[in-house]
């Protein structure tokens, strides 16, 4: 039993002796090919460093660049391709698009102004010794001083036949009218806008309905009904369409956004009217001259 397991070792030993010597030798042998197989990759090396012509590079991006791409479907075409009747319809849609902006921006200004002569009327207006300093306080165009002056005029303008109409009641037609025509003016303009935007989708459907009859006119003529031949004539008569809505909407839309701005306005005016109205009647009146 020991002579079987001595020579089981003696075994063992000499398989990790044969495995020890045999291993290295492989290893060697595998490590030996990778150096040719290196070699050739780094040889093509040179001819890949030879730079390529640098022109040949930027033609296609040059010749991008120099293209020029006439779009046949666009607005230039439909000027130039309408007749007189088109060119009037769009001409009437441009002067309704610019007077409309027109509007709105002086209306907004206007407001804008009147709300800054609001707030001078409540800081210096009422804080003066007597409604003619606080009136002269004013700045000349504002319609609080149109207002004031209004009042004051009235007060000394009641004699004669006047004079048998009652103080308040006069006063108060007065103080009434200057504020109606304070609330005309700030009007002025809205009626342009309410008439664009109710009319402007129909001139622009005018000139759409225009435009289609001629396309078909010369399709019928030219005996082609191709989508190339119905594609632009029909899409340039829809662009009137699209013109109309385009100028209807803002002037829409400014429409009811200056009628709200001109009655928060027009609270603050009727609201000094009846504040000046109970101050002229609480100040005593002056002796009309002989």
């Amino acid at each position: 039993m020991l002579k079987m397991i001595r020579v089981a070792g003696l075994a063992a030993v000499l398989l990790i002796a044969v495995a020890s010597a045999v291993v290295p030798q492989a290893a060697q042998a595998q490590a030996q090919p990778a150096a040719p197989a290196a070699a050739p990759a780094a040889t093509p090396a040179e001819p890949a460093a030879t730079p390529t012509p640098a022109p040949a590079a930027k033609a296609p991006s040059s010749a991008k660049a120099m293209e020029v791409v006439d779009n046949p479907y666009g607005l230039e075409a439909l000027w130039k391709g309408g007749d007189i009747v088109a060119r009037v319809t769009l001409a009437i849609l441009a002067i309704m698009s610019m007077g409309s902006w027109y509007i709105i921006i002086t209306k907004v200004y206007e407001q804008y102004r009147m709300g800054r002569q609001a707030r001078a009327a409540d800081k210096s207006f009422w804080n003066a010794p007597s409604v003619r300093q606080g009136v002269q306080g004013l700045k000349q165009g504002s319609p609080y001083r149109f207002i004031a002056e209004s009042g004051l005029e009235a007060t000394s303008k009641h004699v004669g036949l006047l004079g048998h109409v009652a103080l308040n009641e006069w006063i108060a037609m007065s103080i009434q009218r200057s504020i109606d025509n304070v609330q005309s003016r700030t009007q002025d303009g809205l009626a342009f806008l309410a008439t664009v935007g109710s009319t402007a989708p129909f001139v622009g459907l005018f000139g759409t309905v225009w435009g289609i009859y001629h396309a078909l006119t010369a399709i019928g003529i030219a005996g082609q009904a191709s989508i190339d031949k119905v594609a632009g004539p029909v899409g340039e008569a829809l662009i009137m369409t699209a013109f109309g809505l385009a100028v209807a909407v803002p002037a829409v839309l400014g429409y009811n956004w200056l009628i709200r701005r001109n009655k928060a306005a027009m609270d603050l005016v009727r609201g000094f009217g009846a504040d000046l109205h109970a101050v002229l009647l609480s100040t005593p009146k002056a002796p009309a001259k002989a």
